[in-house]
């Protein structure tokens, strides 16, 4: 036993990497900084960076390119940056809390709960405000999230990663089929394809004022939770082994899951894949400590959106491509690698 112990200390040293962390988050929030700038550059026109100096400086209202940087490029960095923490986020803790490399928001029918409960808000109610939208998508990924862990465990041999992805797949597609059909009934189709097609285009300063405080309080639940989703990720059964209030934390969890994709798809629309591909990527770099996971995740799923953000605008200017093909043309490929790797659990 003795004997051992000198490894296990070696070991566990090796997989917990504040250093690393650190340096993913100061490189990360360096490159966010020069994403945020390149987003308020580009545009249908581009701004000079004195121009964007002047505006934070020395605002001059009646300026057309200091209303521009100030209206509608500097909300919408924001924003980009925001919804892509988020997600990134809520894509790490359900991946810690279900042990399930497949797991994410846009995957899982979370995303596709909330744009459905969106598209109802939309058909019923006459121009619903912000605030109305982001609790119908709350509501909206609960009953996503929901439907999925039910169609899953409906399986004989229980839930695996694979078979959880085949239920958010078809509950994914059952409730978009369903959100198109009510958008054509009641002819509310042109109000809501921007949620469809996923972007911060529209962004407006109230969106992110929205935003803000609910990523703040989710990012700070998650971290406080950190250490316990660490745990969970080892096994139900190690947890509760070692004292772990197991359902407490799934509720605290699935509570900050349903509180950042809510409001990221309230404001964003369905973009895709974030909370996929960035988790596994700061796995990767900085071990499985979700106390250092979690920090990570939320900078570099920030870091993420917003260049996906800045290319959408460059691909074909002066058009946009939607946000959301961009990042899946990132998730796809990473996506199907993922789901043949694990397919040996079905």
């Amino acid at each position: 036993m003795q004997a051992n112990h000198p490894n296990h200390k070696t070991n566990a040293k090796s997989i917990y990497r504040p250093k690393t962390a650190a340096a993913v988050i100061l490189l990360g929030l360096g490159l966010l900084a020069a994403a945020m700038a390149s987003s308020i550059i580009y545009g249908a026109s581009n701004i000079k960076l004195s121009t964007i100096w002047e505006a934070f400086v020395r605002f001059d209202a009646h300026s057309t390119q200091h209303q521009i940087i100030q209206r509608l490029r500097m909300p919408r960095a924001l924003a980009a940056a925001l919804i892509g923490g988020s997600l990134a986020v809520s894509g790490a803790i359900m991946q810690g809390m279900t042990r399930n490399a497949l797991a994410s928001p846009s995957i899982m029918g979370v995303t596709a709960g909330a744009t459905f409960m969106m598209s109802i808000g939309f058909a019923f109610m006459e121009s619903p405000s912000i605030t109305t939208l982001m609790l119908l998508s709350f509501a909206g990924a609960g009953l996503g999230a929901g439907l999925v862990l039910l169609i899953g465990s409906l399986s004989k041999r229980g839930l695996t990663p694979v078979k959880l992805a085949l239920a958010g797949s078809a509950v994914t597609a059952l409730l978009s089929s369903i959100s198109s059909a009510i958008a054509i009934r009641f002819n509310v189709a042109k109000d809501i394809s921007f949620w469809y097609a996923g972007g911060v285009s529209g962004v407006q300063w109230m969106n992110v004022k929205l935003l803000i405080p609910v990523a703040i309080v989710g990012l700070l639940i998650a971290l406080a939770l950190s250490r316990s989703i660490t745990v969970m990720s080892l096994g139900e059964e190690v947890a509760t082994g070692l004292g772990q209030k197991t359902g407490t934390v799934k509720f605290l969890g699935t509570l900050v899951v349903l509180l950042l994709t809510g409001a990221a798809v309230a404001v964003g629309g369905t973009i895709g894949f974030v909370g996929l591909v960035i988790p596994h990527i700061v796995r990767f770099i900085v071990g499985p400590d979700y106390r250092l996971i979690i920090p990570c995740s939320a900078v570099m799923g920030a870091l993420l959106l917003v260049f996906a953000d800045v290319g959408a605008r460059m691909i074909n200017p002066p058009f946009e491509t939607p946000v959301g093909a961009i990042t899946a043309m990132i998730g796809v490929p990473f996506f199907l690698y993922l789901a043949r790797r694990e397919g040996r659990g079905l």
